[in-house]
């Protein structure tokens, strides 16, 4: 977020006003992706992984590593991932297009395994996640200015019960935003709910 400025973004050309933490970076991700209802568990998937990622280091960098991820983690099929090597994750530490921590490469192996066991004892990991909320996001502009949530508390412990790593609660509220558990789009922003149509699901 443009924390130092705390300017709202604004196109003249097309008179859209974005949240005030968009840059250049960010913007087609802020557009098409973050705050927006998903039941997909492909997407939730890859979307877990990358903030796993993203722990201690800039969204931006991982943005602009995405395809370097999605080329290296096979497309994010978690059943392919939950059946890496050793020799996989070797091979993965050498990756100059993703981040190469032995630590996280090895917790995307361990959550994809954990991954499929949710969706085995709730039919998808969409269900298991969006039952935290009974099927309804928030709406808490809030949210995207805090470090964590009495919400982002309690999935980041179940998680961690169940087996996934580097899924604390700062991470895990990240998460939680850019699948759309959290409508955190601020009130000027044309997606906020108060200027636009309810978001539909990806």
């Amino acid at each position: 977020m443009n924390e130092k400025t705390g300017r709202v973004l604004f196109m003249e050309e097309k008179n859209i006003r974005r949240c005030s933490w968009v840059d250049s970076a960010t913007e087609c991700y802020h557009d098409e992706e973050w705050g927006k209802p998903s039941h997909d568990d492909r997407y939730l998937f890859e979307m877990l992984v990358l903030e796993s990622f993203q722990a201690g280091l800039s969204w931006v960098i991982i943005l602009k590593k995405r395809e370097g991820f999605r080329r290296a983690f096979d497309g994010f099929d978690y059943k392919k991932i939950a059946g890496y090597t050793d020799d996989d994750i070797e091979r993965l530490v050498h990756n100059d297009d993703i981040v190469k921590s032995r630590g996280k490469i090895a917790a995307a192996v361990q959550n994809a395994k954990v991954f499929m066991e949710i969706q085995k004892e709730f039919g998808s990991f969409s269900d298991y996640l969006w039952s935290f909320v009974d099927g309804q996001p928030i709406r808490d502009v809030s949210a995207g200015y805090v470090n964590r949530t009495p919400l982002s508390d309690e999935i980041s412990k179940d998680l961690k019960k169940r087996g996934m790593k580097y899924m604390g609660s700062t991470t895990t509220l990240a998460y939680l935003l850019a699948v759309g558990i959290y409508n955190a789009h601020e009130p000027h922003c044309f997606l906020s709910p108060e200027l636009s149509d309810k978001p539909g699901d990806r």
